[in-house]
């Protein structure tokens, strides 16, 4: 498969999600892209070996959530169990003016991630490898996460890490009504955003939870 037909159908599937992003974004996240299927070879980054699933299943999932990221207007955002950089490395390289840090516990992980930030200049990126419930830091206007352990779990394990007036966000694909039961005391799910994400394989949410 050639570059060309990895930017085709990458500039095709971020025009489904009208999204509006400059050439430099483009050629940005080819470039994790290609570094993304380079390290994949070797340290077994992600399950998905197809490159051109990365760019559906990875990518695009991951800008899928970039809309509603604008309109809540975060300045500062945390991406917990980040694996590979995703959503945070896509969300860096897409704003530039958004401070972003990632953590995950997974050395491979962290160290492409940092190898990312260096070949693509990403200042705003903030790499860190620990557990997410060990990190003390400033918090953040949100805390996201993509198939990061129970909605729970995350919570119990993040809450440090978000501001008293900030947001949860967990992208899920199947969400049980068991598991919604099951937030902590002082939570509460806001809304259940459904992701039109093109050629996604099942339907795809965004749930919005905060102190309450």
């Amino acid at each position: 498969m050639s570059d060309q037909q990895y930017q085709n159908l990458l500039c095709k599937q971020i025009k489904l999600l009208n999204l509006d992003l400059d050439q430099q974004v483009i050629s940005q996240l080819l470039a994790y892209h290609a570094l993304l299927v380079k390290w994949n070879r070797t340290y077994n980054l992600t399950a998905i070996r197809d490159p051109l699933k990365m760019i559906s299943r990875h990518l695009i999932d991951s800008l899928s959530i970039l809309s509603f990221i604008d309109a809540i207007n975060c300045k500062t955002i945390v991406d917990v169990g980040s694996g590979p950089g995703l959503p945070g490395i896509i969300l860096a390289i897409c704003r530039p003016q958004m401070a972003v840090t990632s953590i995950d516990s997974n050395g491979k992980k962290t160290r492409f991630q940092n190898q990312v930030k260096i070949e693509l200049g990403l200042p705003n990126l903030t790499v860190i490898r620990g557990r997410a419930e060990d990190c003390s830091a400033e918090p953040f206007d949100a805390v996201i996460s993509r198939a990061f352990a129970s909605i729970a779990d995350m919570l119990k394990w993040t809450e440090q890490l978000c501001a008293k007036d900030g947001v949860f966000l967990a992208m899920k694909g199947i969400v049980s009504a068991e598991e919604i039961s099951q937030l902590p005391e002082g939570y509460a799910l806001i809304a259940s955003h459904v992701l039109d994400v093109p050629n996604a394989d099942g339907a795809r949410y965004l749930m919005e939870i905060r102190r309450g």
